[in-house]
């Protein structure tokens, strides 16, 4: 398998983008933001199509879009009134405006099947170092934000009263979200983001794991069920983002096992009693 150029390139596309979406999907299923890298990651793909339409690179559009967006919600504020029917408004528009960029891109059906459902078999030279700047950069940033959004995540009314900028520390991490959005759809596409960006932070916030190795464990499941798709691609025939899904939510459903076995023991126990 790893004979080959284009499966050597897809798996280094796949891991910088993995150890980048696990850490920061967990702290959007820590922050109850989830529907925001799905919303992102939908309202990027007006920006891809668009650059695709005007011969730029795809991945630059979905970037620039992406992050942009995501400094709007976070502007708008955790607890503003209406907040995620805004967003939903937002995203339905940039839905609309990136169908009708479709129906203009009649020279390349490809682009856009590539966009909507991944194609990391296909990624290009180029295409890696810019995903490796992008992770990079992105961890960096995620490094320096993690002390101040953990307080903020878990006590945010104390955070703000030791003065914490909860509305810039909220702009930041959701462009954050954008850039490690923009990253995942090079593989899954923009409909399956979702599988890699929250499903492999939500399944370790589920076991129940310390800060310190919840993230770094969120990154390696999220390796694992990465490289994972790709081989199962490669022996299948199938398309990887379709093994990526199944992958994350087996490992979502694995980890509700131990909590559902103590709950139906404890309530076992007080039957008896």
């Amino acid at each position: 398998m790893l004979e080959y150029d284009f499966m050597r390139m897809a798996f280094a596309a796949s891991g910088c983008v993995a150890v980048l979406a696990g850490p920061v999907g967990w702290f959007l299923a820590l922050r109850g933001q989830s529907f925001a890298g799905h919303a992102l990651s939908h309202i990027g793909f007006a920006g891809a199509v668009g650059a695709a339409l005007l011969g730029w690179p795809p991945l630059a559009g979905l970037l620039v879009v992406a992050v942009a967006s995501g400094a709007g919600m976070g502007a708008l504020g955790d607890r503003a009134t209406g907040r995620d029917v805004a967003i939903g408004m937002i995203l339905s528009l940039a839905m609309g405006c990136g169908a009708l960029f479709l129906h203009l891109l009649t020279h390349s059906a490809m682009t856009a099947t590539a966009l909507l459902f991944g194609n990391v078999l296909g990624v290009t030279h180029g295409t890696l170092a810019s995903l490796a700047v992008i992770t990079a950069f992105s961890l960096a940033m995620l490094a320096f934000l993690s002390r101040p959004l953990l307080f903020a995540s878990l006590q945010p009314e104390l955070a703000e009263a030791r003065g914490v900028r909860m509305p810039l520390l909220s702009v930041l991490f959701l462009m954050l979200v954008g850039a490690a959005t923009a990253g995942c759809a090079q593989v899954t596409g923009v409909l399956l983001v979702f599988t890699l960006m929250v499903g492999p932070g939500a399944t370790i916030l589920r076991v129940g794991l310390s800060p310190a190795l919840a993230l770094p464990a969120a990154a390696v499941l999220a390796l694992a069920e990465a490289w994972g798709g790709l081989a199962l691609s490669w022996w299948s025939n199938a398309p990887a983002s379709f093994w990526i899904a199944v992958l994350s939510v087996v490992c979502f459903l694995v980890s509700g096992i131990p909590a559902q076995s103590l709950r139906f023991r404890r309530e076992g126990d007080a039957g008896s009693c």
